[in-house]
């Protein structure tokens, strides 16, 4: 069975190039050139990631993400113009799970979004729990329980969690997440550490209703840890 993937792109030419790449590669191809036709096959064809454009008309890619984000925890793999840094910022604030500038090569866009897939393997975690006073991962519901109030989260939210608290008290470099989390050990993209962990905290925060309950610590010039 092929595996599923939504392209989201309003320039012909590259829509068609992506559909030929990735077919060849093995996958299914299903294609939007506008935010709306792509909400809609999100909902019929239930893709496994989705490759999205920032820049489409009428509902833009922000828009696209942001109501994806309401709906589902799909793989989501961003492409930005080059040198945007600023999109690249507001795309993994959003809850992209990864970005792409164009121009891309065809090897670089396929490694991404088969690590991505890989990801979000739904077997590759599922039997990795833990519990102490204050937290419990959940992981059949892919959630966290955080002082009696539970909170589901993205696919990366939850590794990157499991993560943290499978090292408890111990500090976690950048490149370590990356590597472990993000299958990326070349540590490139490092942005995508510091947003995963804000939106990882603020989901934790809401959940207890409490901002001042976080179970996680920033370690200025170094990464992030778990307190037990």
């Amino acid at each position: 069975m092929t595996t599923p993937v939504l392209v989201v792109e309003d320039d012909p030419d590259l829509a068609l190039a992506l559909r030929v790449l990735l077919t060849r590669s093995g996958y299914e191809v299903v294609a939007a050139d506008d935010g709306r036709e792509a909400l809609r096959l999100l909902f019929a064809e239930r893709p496994a990631l989705m490759i999205l454009d920032i820049g489409l008309p009428g509902l833009d890619g922000w828009e696209v993400l942001e109501r994806t984000r309401d709906m589902s925890d799909l793989p989501v793999l961003l492409l930005t113009a080059r040198g945007a840094e600023s999109d690249r910022v507001r795309g993994l604030r959003a809850g992209a799970d990864d970005y792409l500038p164009k121009p891309f090569g065809n090897e670089e866009l396929l490694a991404r979004v088969e690590a991505l897939l890989r990801r979000s393997a739904p077997t590759r975690w599922a039997g990795d729990s833990f519990g102490d006073d204050g937290l419990r991962l959940v992981p059949e519901r892919r959630s966290a329980v955080w002082q009696g109030h539970e909170t589901r989260l993205s696919d990366i939210e939850y590794r990157l969690l499991q993560v943290l608290v499978r090292n408890r008290g111990r500090v976690i470099t950048t490149d370590q997440l990356l590597d472990r989390v993000w299958d990326d050990p070349e540590g490139t993209g490092r942005e995508r550490v510091k947003f995963a962990v804000l939106r990882l905290r603020r989901k934790l925060r809401q959940a207890a209703g409490d901002e001042a309950a976080d179970p996680l610590e920033a370690v200025r010039g170094l990464g992030y840890r778990y307190r037990a």
